[in-house]
């Protein structure tokens, strides 16, 4: 069990399997891109399955999310999968993803074991895509939601972060949209954790702004805290239902108290927050010859030391020295 001081008992494992990106999104880093992990540093697919494995059979890990970076740029991301789908008890798996590629590969992530997607898409305009991303790719990413749909990977959730003048006013219509194709949107509030460390706090779309856009052609029922558990979006029951829309508010509306995350990173470090400034290295005790109970023995110390909140809502903040992209979401 990975539990830290606060009564907190982590069951959801976030897996980054590259810092690489396809894209290069405004809020995320710079256009020019930064300087990637090196082969040997990363986790190879053994290493990262020997963990997901200690995670799952000595830990109580039940949740698997893999990301980045773009984790669809891992060779053999199919094949990780697959072997951590024969782990008993089987862990249930998603990935967060930019949708560029899974078009091709959603049958075969469905066949190897994953249960659904996460699909990161800011806007409905193409030419506001690019200006987010700096690629041209709107199209790549609509087919493969669709793909990723089709194969059953459901519910196709999709992620949108609203940005001051660029797709602020968006809102409505990517939740109308996403109801007309059975996506489940979430909006999540700009963090502090781009690269070029640009994220103003005044300048952010909030919680607030955005149920105040959404209440201007929908009618949005509040889920309860119950159904929410400690889940990190906010849902609302749009139009009586059956969809839903939630909000990931972690400026303005931290839910670190329900808290049941732990992070690894693709060099193998494990993080107890997003937005933590410390990590516990597992990767160098494990090339060391570090057993399965020693491995899991230093996770359980990382998760003791875990802080009771991010401290993300307290203006004397201070932003973690990685981004997000070499983190993992």
């Amino acid at each position: 069990m990975l539990l830290d001081t606060y009564g907190r008992v982590a069951t959801d494992l976030r897996v980054s399997l590259t810092d690489r990106c396809n894209l290069r999104c405004t809020y995320c880093m710079p256009e020019e891109g930064l300087q990637w992990l090196a082969k040997p540093e990363l986790l190879t697919d053994d290493e990262i399955v020997r963990l997901v494995r200690i995670a799952v059979t000595e830990l109580g890990i039940e949740e698997i999310r893999f990301t980045g970076g773009e984790p669809l740029l891992r060779p053999g991301l199919a094949g990780i999968v697959e072997r951590c789908a024969q782990l008993e008890p089987r862990p249930q798996m998603s990935l967060t993803t930019n949708g560029i590629g899974l078009e091709r590969t959603a049958e075969a992530l469905r066949d190897a074991g994953l249960d659904r997607v996460n699909v990161s898409l800011d806007t409905l305009r193409p030419e506001v895509f690019q200006r987010m991303t700096r690629r041209k790719r709107h199209g790549d990413v609509l087919r493969g939601l669709a793909a990723g749909r089709a194969a059953g990977l459901t519910p196709v959730k999709v992620n949108a972060v609203l940005m001051p003048g660029l797709n602020d006013d968006e809102a409505p219509d990517l939740l109308a949209w996403a109801v007309e194709n059975d996506y489940e949107l979430r909006f999540i509030e700009q963090m502090p954790l781009d690269a070029q460390h640009g994220w103003q706090r005044d300048g952010m779309v909030t919680a607030g702004d955005i149920l105040e856009s959404l209440r201007t052609r929908f009618t949005l029922t509040p889920e309860g805290s119950q159904e929410r558990g400690s889940a990190p979006a906010e849902r609302w029951i749009v139009d009586g239902g059956p969809h839903r829309v939630g909000v990931i508010a972690s400026v303005t509306r931290p839910f670190c108290a329900a808290c049941d995350r732990t992070r690894l990173t693709a060099d193998g470090q494990v993080r107890t927050c997003l937005f933590a400034r410390e990590e516990s290295d597992l990767r160098g005790a494990m090339r060391e010859g570090a057993t399965d109970a020693e491995l899991a023995r230093l996770w359980k110390v990382a998760m003791w030391g875990k802080k009771a909140g991010a401290g993300i809502d307290d203006p004397s903040f201070v932003q973690p020295d990685r981004p997000m992209s070499a983190i993992g979401g």
